[in-house]
């Protein structure tokens, strides 16, 4: 339910999950593999919403590559650039993923995150020019947007809200930004989770496969609920609600770690 209720907002479902995973009975980490299968639930959740798009979008960059079509045509540029943006998340998630696993899942770490981009989010919402919608989307800014999403891997980070606060950076507008978010995201999660799901046969997690697939499912259901009702949300409101959540639920594990009351 948390995977699914927080993965399309800017604040951090894996942070989330690590920190509701501290205070459940049985006081543990879930694991950055039980992270990365549940958000196949999430993400299957983006494809099922988008499914028009999505078919739309692989058609004309297939007709392109073909030749039957120009590359400029903007649903096969939008492929282009879903797969310029996804390579950095792919590299720097393969080079980087035993601290991954293990350092960046430090809860010192994701207190510290959560206060410093949501300081950048707020930033970027209220000065960004919120002018630029998706067709004026360029390879530097789809790269520029890719490692905004990289830095995701960090719990804390929060996919959406890195790539989100990118795209209002370079001017992009609200819906814009989130919208090509949610599509970036979708190769990478599926390559991720799958990477994750192959190697759990081998290494046991926290949980059992079972256990983990009724949790994908769950995330799947409450995330199809979520991801229509945010992309409706962002188009009238600004992102300080999410900001000042980020800040204090930041400074509040600031507080439950230094008084001892969690383990880092």
């Amino acid at each position: 339910m948390i995977q699914g209720l927080t993965e399309f907002l800017p604040i951090s479902s894996s942070a989330h999950l690590r920190i509701v995973g501290e205070l459940l009975p049985n006081a543990q980490d879930p694991g950055a593999a039980f992270t990365a299968i549940t958000q196949l639930g999430t993400e299957t959740a983006v494809i099922v919403f988008f499914w028009r798009d999505i078919v739309r979008i692989i058609g004309a960059w297939c007709k392109a590559l073909a030749g039957k079509i120009p590359h400029s045509d903007p649903d096969a540029k939008m492929g282009w650039l879903i797969i310029v943006g996804s390579l950095p998340i792919a590299i720097l998630g393969l080079l980087l993923e035993d601290y991954i696993d293990t350092n960046f899942r430090s809860l010192w770490i994701v207190a510290t995150t959560l206060v410093v981009f949501g300081l950048i989010l707020a930033i970027a919402d209220h000065y960004g020019k919120q002018q630029r919608t998706l067709e004026k989307l360029t390879v530097k800014h789809g790269i520029f947007y890719g490692f905004a999403q990289a830095m995701a891997l960090i719990p804390g980070v929060s996919r959406s809200g890195g790539t989100i606060t990118a795209g209002l950076l370079m001017g992009y507008t609200r819906e814009a930004a989130a919208r090509y978010s949610f599509l970036l995201a979708i190769p990478a999660v599926f390559a991720s989770g799958l990477y994750k799901l192959a190697k759990s046969f081998d290494e046991p997690g926290v949980y059992t496969l079972a256990q983990t697939g009724v949790a994908t499912v769950v995330a799947f259901i409450v995330g199809f609920l979520i991801v229509g009702w945010f992309l409706k949300f962002v188009s009238t409101h600004s992102y300080r609600f999410f900001v000042w959540y980020r800040i204090l639920l930041g400074l509040a594990l600031f507080v439950a770690l230094g008084l001892g009351w969690m383990a880092a």
